[in-house]
C-alpha cells in the first residue's frame, strides 16, 4: 500500500488548495494519523510561517511544527541550482520525507505552486520529487481562461510528463470549469487520457477565487479601522465610489468591496447605511484611500454603528490600490474556515473519492530511484552499525570515505596498516578524521597474528601451508583482513582500491567459503540509472560459465536483488528472444532459463533474451507478448563476463549511471572487491552493502 499521495499542479492558481484540503479530509476518514509535507514553499520572511501550512495544519490538528513541514524555499533551491546541485536537493527532500513518514499512517506531499523565479523548471521537478518518493500523483490544471481544447491539451500534456517519469498518476482534476463546460470537458478528458484514470471536473466558484478583506489588507499593508471580527469575510467584487453617492449606489454588488478617497464621507456612510438595509446587498468592507481619515465627527458616527464591515485605511491612490486589489491571488488561511468547508464541499461533490481511497490502497510503486535506494541503505546501515574491516588503510579515497561513514555513523571500521603512516596521511590530506572513532591495526605487531597465523595453518595446512608461511601470509592486509572476519572480529571487508581482484578475493575462497547449496562465487553491479535501479551479473568474476553456473549466478543474484528491496525479475540475456535463435551459446542461455525454473519456480525468469526486448515495453511485448519479464526486467544475466563488464561500463558511461559493486555474493561472509578506479562515493556505497549483506 502506498503511504502517500503527490498533489501536484500545471500552472500558477490552478486551486490546488481545494484538492489538499478535500484529500486531507478524506484520509482522515479512514486513517487516524495524516502527515502534511511540502517539499518546496514560496519565500517567506524571517520569523513567519507559510499561509498554506498554518492553514492546514491548524485546521486538521496535525501534530507537527510548521518548519518541519518544509523542505526548502523556493529561493534556495534556485540557488542551489544555479550552482548544479540538483542531486542535494532531491536527497534533502527524500530524507526530510522518510522522517515524516515514519510519524504517520499517511502522508501528504504538496508540491509547488509555479509562482516566483525558476517557475519554468517546477513542471519537471515535482514529477522528478515524485518519482524519487516513489508515491503516486493527482494533477491539478485550472480551465480559467481557455478554451476546453486548451485545458485538456494541458493536463494530457502534464499527465504525459509524469508518466514518462514512471509516475503513476491516479486521478487528474480540471478545476474552475465554467458550470456549462463540464460535461463538455468530462468527455473529452476521457478520450484523450488512458482508460482507467480517474478525472475529477470541479466548476468555478467564485467565493473560492476572491480574496478576503483580510488578504487584502495585509497586501496593501493597510490600518483597520473598523470591523476586525469581520475580515475572513470575502470580496466578491469591488468598485470604486466616485461618483455622486445617488448614482454609485446602483453599482454595489452582493460582497462588494467599496474603494473610495478617506474624504468622501457621503460614500462610506451611504454605503455603512446600504449594508444594512434590506433594499441593497450587504458589502464586504470599505477600503479609504490617499491616507485620508473620515473627520472625528463621521468616526464618531461609525462608532456608534452596531455592526460596521471591516474599513482599511491605505496610503496609496485610489487607482493604484484599485489595481493592486484587482492582482491579489487569494491564499489559503486557517481563520477562514467558510472558505476552507466550501472547498472540502466541493472536492467531495465532484471527484469519485471512493474509487481514489481504493486506488490509493492497492497502489504498489514500480522500482525504486537510485537516491531512495541509497536512502534506504544508508538508513538500514545505521540502524545495525556493523564492524567493516578496510585494508588499505592509508589510501587516499579509503580515508575521504572513511571520514563520510564515521560521519553518518553508518558503521564501525578497522584500518588496517601503520598508526603513524594513516595519521601523517590524514594530517596532509587535511581530512580531520577522528582516529578514535576508529580502530587501526597494524597486521605485523598484532596480539592476534599468532592466533591467526594458527588458525591459517590448520584450515590450508592440507594445501602444504606450513605456520611459518601462514604467519607470514597473515602480515599481508588482505589475509588478515578477511581472516576477521572468519573470525567474527569484523562483519566483513572492503578492498581491492590499491589491489587486484584476485588479491582481494583470494583468501576469502580460500576459507572463507561458499555458502551451503552454492557452488558459484559471482558478483552483481547494482545499476542506479537515471529513474531505477537494476542489477546486472556477472560482470567481474566468471569468464564463461556454463548452463548450471549461469543458473546459480541468476538465482544468488535475485537472492541479492530481493535483500535489497528490488522485486526479481531475471533476464537471462543473449543475442536472441524466445524461440527465434539456435547455436550454442543461445542454447546455454536456454539451458539455464529451463535450470532455474526447475530450481525455483517462484522466480520471474526470461531466456533467453535481447537487451532491448528485456528494458523496452514495446519491443518486449513485440517479442515476448506473454512474458512477466519483457519490458520490464530488473536482473539482467549475463552470458559472459566479456559481455557483462563491457556492458555495464558502456551503460556506467553513456548514461551518468552510479554503478556500486562489484557485490560478491554466495560467500559465507561478506567479502566485497573494488575496482582500482574506485571513488569514495563508490566506497562509501559498497561499504555500506556489505553493512547490510549476510
Amino acid at each position: 500500500m502506498s503511504k502517500a499521495i503527490y498533489i501536484a499542479t500545471t500552472e500558477p492558481d490552478s486551486g490546488k488548495s481545494i484538492v489538499s484540503l478535500g484529500m486531507m479530509r478524506l484520509l482522515l476518514g479512514r486513517t487516524a494519523r495524516v502527515g502534511y509535507f511540502r517539499p518546496i514553499i514560496d519565500t517567506v520572511e524571517p520569523g513567519f510561517i507559510d499561509h498554506h501550512i498554518h492553514a492546514i495544519l491548524t485546521h486538521f490538528e496535525v501534530d507537527m511544527k510548521p518548519e518541519d513541514a518544509y523542505c526548502f524555499t523556493r529561493s534556495e533551491v534556485v540557488e542551489l541550482k544555479n550552482q548544479d546541485r540538483d542531486d542535494e536537493i532531491v536527497s534533502r527532500i527524500i530524507h526530510q520525507f522518510k522522517a515524516i513518514e515514519e510519524q504517520f499512517d499517511f502522508l501528504l506531499v504538496e508540491g509547488t505552486d509555479f509562482s516566483g523565479e525558476g517557475s519554468i523548471l517546477e513542471w519537471d521537478t515535482n514529477a522528478v520529487i515524485a518519482k524519487n518518493l516513489g508515491i503516486p500523483a493527482i494533477v491539478i490544471g485550472s480551465g480559467s481562461g481557455k478554451t476546453i481544447k486548451e485545458m485538456v491539451g494541458t493536463l494530457v500534456m502534464a499527465y504525459d510528463s509524469f508518466q514518462d517519469r514512471d509516475v503513476e498518476v491516479l486521478l487528474m482534476v480540471a478545476n474552475k470549469v465554467p458550470e456549462e463546460s463540464k460535461a463538455e470537458t468530462a468527455a473529452a478528458l476521457k478520450r484523450k487520457l488512458p482508460p482507467g484514470v480517474l478525472t475529477g471536473i470541479i466548476p468555478f466558484n467564485p467565493v473560492l477565487g476572491s480574496p478576503s478583506v483580510k488578504e487584502i489588507a495585509e497586501v496593501l499593508e493597510a490600518e483597520v479601522l473598523f470591523g476586525h471580527s469581520f475580515l475572513n469575510a470575502q470580496v466578491g467584487d469591488f468598485s470604486v465610489g466616485a461618483m455622486q453617492l445617488r448614482n454609485y449606489l446602483t453599482h454595489l454588488k452582493k460582497d462588494g468591496l467599496v474603494i473610495t478617497p478617506g474624504d468622501r464621507a457621503d460614500i462610506i456612510l451611504g454605503a455603512l447605511q446600504a449594508n444594512i438595509s434590506a433594499n441593497y446587498p450587504a458589502i464586504s468592507g470599505i477600503v479609504l484611500t490617499g491616507g485620508l481619515i473620515p473627520e472625528e465627527s463621521i468616526i464618531k458616527l461609525i462608532e456608534g454603528l452596531s455592526d460596521v464591515v471591516p474599513i482599511l485605511s491605505v496610503q496609496g491612490g485610489t487607482y493604484s490600490v484599485t489595481n493592486q486589489i484587482g492582482a491579489i491571488r487569494p491564499k489559503l488561511y486557517a481563520e477562514n474556515t467558510e472558505k476552507i468547508n466550501i472547498s472540502i464541499e466541493e472536492f467531495d461533490n465532484h471527484v469519485p473519492t471512493s474509487e481514489l481511497a481504493k486506488r490509493l490502497i492497492t497502489f504498489k510503486p514500480e522500482g525504486i530511484t537510485p537516491r531512495m535506494f541509497q536512502y534506504n541503505l544508508l538508513k538500514q546501515a545505521k540502524r545495525v552499525r556493523k564492524h567493516i574491516v578496510l585494508p588499505e588503510g592509508t589510501d587516499e579515497r579509503i580515508l575521504k570515505a572513511a571520514k563520510k561513514l564515521i560521519d553518518a555513523e553508518a558503521v564501525r571500521l578497522t584500518l588496517l596498516g601503520e598508526e603513524d603512516a594513516i595519521r601523517s596521511r590524514i594530517t596532509d590530506l587535511d581530512l580531520g578524521l577522528d582516529l578514535d572513532r576508529i580502530k587501526v591495526i597494524n597486521p605485523s605487531t598484532s596480539p592476534f597474528l599468532d592466533e591467526y597465523a594458527s588458525a591459517l595453518h590448520e584450515l590450508r595446512k592440507h594445501k602444504n601451508v606450513n605456520l611459518a608461511m601462514a604467519r607470514d601470509l597473515m602480515e599481508d592486509v588482505s589475509y588478515f583482513g578477511t581472516m576477521m572476519v572468519y573470525k567474527g572480529h569484523a562483519d566483513g571487508m572492503v578492498s581491492g582500491a590499491a589491489h587486484t581482484t584476485q588479491h582481494t578475493i583470494r583468501p576469502a575462497l580460500q576459507f572463507i567459503k561458499t555458502k551451503p547449496g552454492v557452488s558459484v562465487v559471482s558478483s552483481v553491479f547494482f545499476m542506479c540509472l537515471p529513474n531505477r535501479v537494476t542489477v546486472f551479473g556477472d560482470c567481474a568474476i566468471n569468464p564463461n560459465p556454463n548452463a548450471e553456473e549461469l543458473a546459480e549466478i541468476a538465482i544468488s543474484s535475485a537472492t541479492t536483488s530481493e535483500a535489497f528491496g528490488i522485486e526479481p525479475k531475471i533476464a537471462m540475456l543473449s543475442y536472441s528472444s524466445g524461440t527465434s535463435g539456435a547455436g550454442e551459446d543461445v542454447d546455454r542461455v536456454r539451458a539455464a532459463t529451463e535450470i532455474i525454473k526447475q530450481k525455483r519456480p517462484d522466480l520471474k525468469v526470461e531466456g533467453p533474451i535481447q537487451y532491448d526486448a528485456a528494458v523496452d515495453i514495446k519491443v518486449g511485448r513485440s517479442k515476448l507478448p506473454d512474458s512477466e519479464v519483457a519490458g520490464q526486467a530488473s536482473v539482467f544475466i549475463f552470458p559472459d563476463l566479456n559481455t557483462g563488464n563491457n556492458t555495464y561500463k558502456a551503460v556506467q558511461r553513456e548514461t551518468g549511471a552510479l554503478a556500486i559493486g562489484p557485490i560478491l555474493q554466495g560467500l559465507n561472509k561478506p567479502v566485497n572487491d573494488l575496482s582500482r578506479g574506485c571513488t569514495v562515493e563508490d566506497i562509501f556505497n559498497t561499504v555500506i552493502i556489505t553493512a547490510l549483506q549476510d
